[in-house]
């Protein structure tokens, strides 16, 4: 069944082309991803297919009902059933005081209420957490209709999607298959094009070598040799116009080649940048613990007897529904709040959302540069890598977009002499494409690192381990979320495993305090505690 066609379709802001799209039908069963850099066109192309934007030129036409779920739309429907409410635990009546999670999982309990044939989402999985996202995914694989989502969520788009669209400076390409499939696809794309410019640039100057060797013989045949007399002389003369002319009319051949060549633009090749950390890495076993942490906000209780332990150079997800206490536990260990303790040699990073590290009165470049021990040419390098092209770097940080602010929060945290990295939510405003270099860049980082995060490809790309908030502890899992998944038998709400998972968390916080320990008398006493924990841990293993 066609649900929606379109046909060359333009849009134009000003003399910039927005979209530029020849044809696309949706049939029922297609599910299809919008990727693009912020700015590229993700929403005016959606508002065209569904009619809301008129296009320059060209034909949309929808034949089907559709549900459409926008971050900035108030949903029309203020009411669903009890039935949706209690699976999305949220009220049944919309109201403007309600959480942004609250009001996503509104939007899409409206969509699930309605059963239209095609549901269209704006990047829906914006102020949810990973509970909330696995919850989206769900009820999108669900659904048997057509599905078309702008999403920022790789994992997002590869569960629920069968192709992917991308834009790009107007132009629409078409992939079969996931995200995973449309990286491939793109990478041999770009493999093919390095190929081809290749091609090209050797065949150009191939032909430019022979229009020199032209050149040359031509002005060989000009002067008769000095012994030749006056008849043999004018002779020599006409058979050497002949030959010239026979050259230049090669001459002009080669050249026409030349000019017909279908010329192909050289790749953009990303510049590889390693910040050398080695000098400043820390050296304790112990750079972030906390043991017997409390915290309440008048009759809620966030931690109730929790500890943790990052040591050097892990890079620990901290993952947790919304409201479980991640960002209050980034500013008691930032603040040495309730037991939490540091490395005496740890220099701190911290990315927020309030972008207070950046001076909003200087460029880009200035704000990198103040407090960096890296040159010039090297920040530079480091910036281009994080998308910023040539001129950007001289933009004033108060005129950037949030997205863009982002990524300098994050240049000027590793390019500055940190050894310790702090970041919560730092994807929120990114585009893919920024996220997949903001990866690049903690990746290459050797510090330790603490982030709070929603973006499960982001954990399983950079974490070492995750601190998982549940019931008021903190829970260390040693692999990425999908091994977490895997395992996820621990964390359910059944006491066994609850158990299981705190003794297996104390078990890891005892191995480091009693690799840094030196007293014998403290020493034998975790020792103790470690073995009856790992003791503990057998026995619950062994009847689950």
């Amino acid at each position: 069944m066609l649900l929606i066609n379109a046909k060359n379709i333009k849009k134009y802001y000003g003399d910039r082309l927005i979209i530029d799209l020849p044809e696309l039908s949706v049939f029922e069963g297609d599910r299809i991803g919008i990727v693009g850099n912020n700015g590229a066109g993700k929403t005016t192309l959606v508002g065209l297919l569904t009619g809301d934007i008129l296009p320059d030129s060209g034909t949309v036409d929808i034949r089907c009902s559709y549900s459409y779920i926008s971050q900035l739309d108030v949903p029309k429907i203020k009411s669903i059933s009890s039935e949706f409410a209690s699976k999305l635990n949220i009220p049944e009546v919309y109201t403007e005081t309600m959480s942004g999670g609250e009001k996503t999982r509104f939007k899409l309990a409206t969509v699930m209420q309605n059963n239209d044939t095609l549901i269209i989402a704006d990047e829906p999985t914006s102020n949810l957490d990973i509970e909330g996202i696995e919850e989206l995914e769900k009820t999108l694989n669900e659904h048997k209709g057509g599905l078309i989502i702008i999403s920022h969520d790789r994992k997002l788009l590869d569960s629920c999607c069968n192709s992917i669209i991308e834009i790009e400076d107007g132009r629409i390409e078409i992939y079969e298959g996931n995200y995973s499939r449309f990286i491939q696809q793109r990478e041999e794309r770009r493999e093919r094009q390095i190929f081809e410019y290749q091609q090209y640039k050797r065949e150009k100057e191939r032909l430019q070598e022979s229009m020199i060797q032209i050149s040359e013989k031509s002005k060989s045949t000009r002067n008769a040799p000095r012994r030749m007399g006056n008849s043999e002389a004018r002779l020599h003369k006409m058979g050497g116009q002949s030959a010239k002319k026979n050259l230049d009319n090669r001459k002009k051949a080669v050249q026409t080649r030349i000019e017909h060549l279908e010329k192909k633009d050289k790749p953009k090749e990303a510049k590889p940048v390693h910040v050398d950390l080695s000098k400043g890495l820390l050296q304790s076993r112990r750079i972030i613990s906390g043991e017997g942490i409390n915290k309440s906000f008048g009759e809620k209780v966030i931690f109730e007897d929790a500890e943790f332990l990052v040591g050097p150079r892990e890079k620990l997800a901290l993952v947790g529904p919304n409201g479980s206490g991640k960002s209050t536990l980034i500013k008691m260990v930032l603040s040495d709040e309730g037991g939490i303790k540091k490395a005496k040699s740890a220099k701190i990073g911290y990315f927020s959302q309030n972008f207070e590290i950046l001076d909003q009165s200087s460029t880009l470049l200035e704000s990198v540069l103040k407090d960096s021990p890296y040159s010039e040419t090297y920040v530079r390098t480091m910036l281009g890598r994080l998308l910023f092209r040539r001129d950007d770097v001289h933009k004033r940080i108060e005129m950037l977009s949030g997205g863009e602010k982002v990524k300098a929060c994050v240049a000027k945290l590793i390019l500055s002499d940190n050894n310790l990295l702090i970041m919560d939510e730092p994807t929120n405003y990114l585009d893919i494409a920024s996220i997949e270099a903001l990866e690049e860049a903690m990746s290459d980082h050797e510090g330790s690192m603490l982030f709070a995060t929603h973006d499960r490809a982001l954990i399983d790309r950079i974490a070492t381990g995750l601190l998982i908030i549940t019931g008021k502890k903190i829970v260390r899992f040693d692999g990425n979320y999908e091994e977490y998944l895997q395992y996820g038998s621990r964390i359910k709400k059944d006491d066994s495993s609850e158990t299981l998972a705190v003794l297996e968390n104390r078990l890891s916080i005892l191995v480091g305090q009693l690799a840094s320990i030196n007293d014998t008398e403290e020493k034998n006493r975790l020792e103790q505690e470690y073995f009856l924990t790992a003791e503990k841990i057998k026995e619950l293993r062994r009847n689950k």
